[in-house]
């Protein structure tokens, strides 16, 4: 039972992650060409590309993914806790309590 639990944990977070990837790409590039009138870098590496206009692609394109990423990935762990009772597997409970003692390991 916890194999299946942790397998469609896995599939869940990859479909949500995958997704939420896509549309902020799709967003970026939308956005991107409506604010210079260029497409936006297709390989930042070239050396045809302007360096600057490739750092400011891989530092807004970088930004923007990691975190619809990881808003979804928590979407989805919020749907399963909710839908099951419990956290995904591997996801515990984050303790932020700055009051509480840091364990010592």
């Amino acid at each position: 039972m916890a194999s299946d639990s942790s397998k469609i944990w896995t599939v869940f977070s990859l479909g949500a992650a995958i997704g939420a990837a896509a549309i902020t790409k799709k967003v970026l590039n939308t956005s991107w060409k409506a604010a210079t009138g260029k497409n936006p870098p297709a390989n930042p590496a070239d050396p045809d590309v302007d360096v600057w206009e490739a750092v400011a692609w891989a530092a807004v394109s970088g930004t923007f993914i990691a975190l619809a990423r990881m808003l979804a990935a928590r979407k989805a762990a919020d749907y399963y806790a909710k839908s099951t009772g419990h956290l995904p597997p591997g996801l515990h409970q984050d303790d932020q309590d700055a009051s509480a003692p840091t364990p010592v390991t």
